[in-house]
């Protein structure tokens, strides 16, 4: 009778550690995290199109663990002069978040910041006339402060991220 009672216990003993090494393996990110992140900030459309379908899919790229967290525009307007460039910031925060976790901001800045950039032209060629040179100007704006400040606290949002 007592052999029953110990027969259990003996099996989950031994079922444990391969249900830790499985706990551990979960927990890591995919191997394809930086060719990922890469293919999510470059400066072209399709880029933007397929980081914004997972941004509106998050929990399926829950295991990469990404931090889609945002401030948008941070200290300016996320829609300056009724200028939709909420989106880009955010893709630009997702951007310099997950390349600092990864230890590689700085060998990605730059192209960050062009993504920016060519991601407000995208929303101003949707104009014309006078309002697309306004939305030009403001775009050249924000992509200048962004490449001279772009690295300090109070113009990526660290300081309260």
């Amino acid at each position: 009778m007592r052999r029953r009672h110990i027969a259990p216990l003996f099996a989950a003993a031994l079922a444990l550690p391969a249900v830790l090494l499985s706990a551990a393996d979960a927990s890591a990110a995919p191997v394809d995290k930086a060719q990922v992140l890469s293919s999510w900030t470059q400066t072209d459309a399709g880029s933007y199109a397929a980081w914004n379908t997972a941004r509106e899919n998050q929990a399926a790229w829950s295991a990469y663990g990404f931090d889609w967290s945002t401030d948008y525009c941070t200290t300016s307007p996320d829609n300056p002069f009724g200028f939709p460039f909420k989106n880009a910031c955010a893709r630009h925060d997702f951007g310099y978040r997950n390349y600092k976790a990864a230890g590689a901001f700085e060998a990605n800045k730059s192209r960050l910041d062009s993504a920016f950039y060519a991601d407000l032209k995208r929303v101003c060629a949707t104009y014309s006339g006078a309002s697309r040179s306004t939305c030009d100007a403001t775009a050249w704006t924000y992509y200048q402060a962004v490449s001279a400040f772009g690295n300090s606290a109070a113009v990526d949002g660290s300081a309260v991220s």
